[in-house]
């Protein structure tokens, strides 16, 4: 490929001579310049709703099912594990409902100025060192943009009626 029609007419080496002879070199006294990198990481943990349940309509033509058990707040720790959160429902104007993998139920109230039909479609939250979810420490981000922390958290206890 000839070369000549890409360099100016003064810049071009006389005709027969290499190019590599004619290209200038970096003087040895420049040290290169370092940036510096930083890499963090950041993960995203989905709570997804809880899937659809048994409708009573199924039960047709059926004896009626026993009521459900009535069930009460009980105090808990601050802290629930993530890992451990497998569906969330919203319940009146300021609470969840989270259901965990040993099939303990869980109330969480929303702070102040928060909806829970926001959540309605679950909640992202950052994943921690610690792998916790706690009161007044994190956040949890809807699907359509809120945000809010827990101001509280309760367990559901079976009572006999």
């Amino acid at each position: 490929m000839e070369r000549s029609h890409l360099t100016p007419p003064e810049d071009r080496p006389p005709a027969g001579s290499e190019v590599s002879e004619w290209l200038p070199l970096a003087p040895p006294t420049q040290t290169p310049a370092f940036d510096q990198v930083r890499i963090e990481q950041r993960v995203i943990i989905r709570i997804s709703p809880r899937g659809n349940s048994v409708r009573p309509s199924a039960f047709n033509g059926m004896d009626m099912p026993p009521p459900p058990p009535r069930l009460v707040e009980r105090k808990m720790g601050n802290c629930i594990p993530v890992n451990r959160i497998v569906g969330v429902e919203p319940r009146g104007d300021d609470r969840l409902l989270l259901f965990l993998s040993d099939r303990t139920l869980v109330t969480a109230q929303l702070a102040r100025n928060c909806s829970a039909r926001d959540y309605y479609a679950g909640f992202y939250l950052e994943r921690t060192r610690d792998g916790q979810m706690c009161v007044n420490r994190d956040k949890i981000h809807s699907r359509a943009g809120s945000n809010c922390s827990i101001s509280s958290l309760r367990r559901l206890v079976e009572v006999g009626n």
